[in-house]
């Protein structure tokens, strides 16, 4: 590799500086190899390269050699199959933006000044007991804000005459004192003494009934917030009547509210430029994203239907633009006690050489791995970080723009925003579900648990005694605005549910029942397969 010139140096450091990155020597080589193939285009060719960049999860603004690599080899393919110095060479993949959680923008939420602001500043992995209260705080918050909005429960701006019955105006909890008859209050559900649960708000806490509590669908969990509608017994125990989940606010309303705010995490898109993406989104039509969960390297029955599900798509027409692999990687826990690291590294290698047979598959597709709640990692707690370098080492030899997340992950595609989550949650909420769900609206557990992520505007509303969250980054699984769609690896039976216009679906587990889903973003419609056994 020859070594770049002193101008090229200058111009390529000069160039990355103005989008926030910093080049190591091997990096900045890698980059002036890349504008050596474009002698009369190296502008437009670095623009490219600077516009992928961007797009992908980086962890750091300093940018090493394997970073530009991966893009770079994603580039070259392209510019096998059209001019790369042209506009046409932002092909369809390259409309895709992968975010991994841990560079998702954290915003909190001010009171006071009714506004939310960035926190800036490094985030500890390790909190402070202080990081914890803010977690709950927050997620309170959040949903207070938008209940405040609502035309039941917001005050009029001017008095009017209203009865008791009418009024939904929330009290807070430390106002009940001396209050009688019925009242509305909003708080999180907690266990602060042993089978005696209280509802909690910023101002104080207060033992509830629910007993004879009549409710809406959804799972209730302690840590779930909840809107309450009774009365403060002589007893001092609150008797709740009537309770649900804060309502939901309509995506396009949060927007607008939140404009210039980056809740998703792959960057503002300007309004002109929404209208472009839309409109290019809209003649998408043959892009088509692949499901697949469970998808066990150490079972030979999963890799042979792996192989089938492979060669199926490598012959159809248009391929797939996405395939979304999520774990478990391994038919068994990667705790302490695996000591087979060394044959799963060389399963994920016999996995890029199934990929890259099919070759169409290779050149027009891209793969995304996401782990799984019992795959190799740092900890059980959410969100997880992507899978150890270690064992993908031998994947990208032949899969070098193979791309590996966090679980959670988001993805943007155009204007649509997609929410990858594989979790086992609806055994888990089921499990610590404080009520029996109603069955007046549905008995279908799946739509028990859309309605209460979507709710609760969160993925894992769960007690962190069930579930551990890292305090600090909490926020990676907020669903604040609501994303388009939600894909939900569990391995529970597929399923998929409309629920007030957000697509959610479950692809399955590939490995115990051979299902999988194929989503088409252009319509957002979900197809349910299954490989015949």
């Amino acid at each position: 590799m020859a070594a770049p010139s002193a101008a090229m140096r200058k111009k390529l450091q000069r160039k990355f500086r103005l989008r926030g990155f910093t080049l190591k020597v091997d990096a900045l080589e890698e980059a002036a190899t890349f504008l050596a193939r474009f002698p009369d285009a190296e502008d437009d060719a670095l623009d490219l390269l600077l516009d992928e960049l961007d797009k992908e999860p980086l962890k750091s603004s300093i940018l090493d050699g394997d970073a530009v690599r991966r893009v770079v080899s994603l580039l070259v393919e392209a510019e096998e199959a059209v001019d790369a110095a042209s506009p046409a060479a932002t092909s369809a993949r390259s409309a895709l933006r992968v975010v991994d959680s841990f560079v998702v923008p954290r915003f909190q939420y001010d009171p006071i000044k009714k506004v939310f602001y960035e926190h800036t500043g490094r985030l500890a992995i390790h909190g402070e007991a202080s990081d914890k209260a803010a977690l709950y705080r927050d997620r309170y918050q959040v949903l207070l804000q938008r209940l405040a909005r609502d035309k039941y429960f917001s005050r009029p701006a001017f008095e009017t005459v209203m009865t008791e019955k009418d009024s939904c105006e929330i009290t807070s909890i430390q106002s009940l004192i001396g209050c009688t008859g019925r009242r509305w209050i909003m708080g999180v559900i907690s266990q602060l003494e042993e089978r005696q649960f209280y509802l909690e708000d910023l101002t104080g806490a207060v033992p509830i009934d629910l007993s004879n509590a009549k409710i809406t669908s959804g799972f209730f969990v302690e840590n779930t917030v909840i809107v309450a509608e009774g009365e403060l017994l002589s007893n001092g125990i609150f008797q709740v009547n009537t309770c649900g989940f804060p309502p939901l606010e309509d995506r396009e309303a949060s927007l607008s509210l939140l404009m210039g705010l980056d809740f998703f995490g792959g960057g503002v898109i300007p309004t002109e430029e929404t209208l472009r993406l839309s409109s290019l989104e809209n003649k998408a039509v043959n892009d088509m994203f692949v499901i697949l969960s469970d998808v066990w390297l150490d079972s030979a029955e999963t890799m042979e239907k792996l192989a089938v599900v492979l060669d199926g798509y490598d012959s159809v027409e248009v391929v797939p633009s996405l395939f979304v692999l999520m774990g478990n990687f391994c038919s068994r826990p990667c705790n302490l006690a695996f000591n087979s690291f060394e044959e799963l590294r060389l399963q994920f290698g016999k996995l890029g050489e199934m990929i890259a047979a099919r070759t169409r598959l290779k050149e027009h597709s891209r793969f995304l791995f996401i782990p799984g709640p019992d795959d190799a990692g740092p900890s059980k707690a959410l969100p997880r970080c992507a899978l150890p370098k270690y064992l993908i080492e031998e994947l990208q030899k032949h899969i070098p723009n193979a791309i590996f997340v966090s679980n959670p992950c988001r993805v943007r595609f155009y204007t649509q925003e997609i929410v990858f989550f594989r979790q086992d949650l609806l055994y888990r909420m089921r499990r610590s579900c404080l009520i029996p769900p109603t069955t007046e609206e549905t008995s279908d557990p799946f739509e028990h648990l859309v309605a209460t992520i979507t709710h609760q505007s969160h993925l894992c509303p769960l007690p962190l005694t069930v579930q551990p969250i890292i305090w600090n980054f909490d926020h990676c699984l907020r669903l604040y605005p609501t994303p388009h769609t939600i894909v939900l690896g569990d391995r529970s039976e597929q399923k998929a549910f409309k629920y007030t216009g957000i697509t959610c679906f479950n692809p399955g587990s590939f490995a115990n029942d051979s299902t999988f889903a194929a989503y088409r973003p252009c319509t957002k419609e979900v197809e349910l397969s299954a490989l015949e056994s």
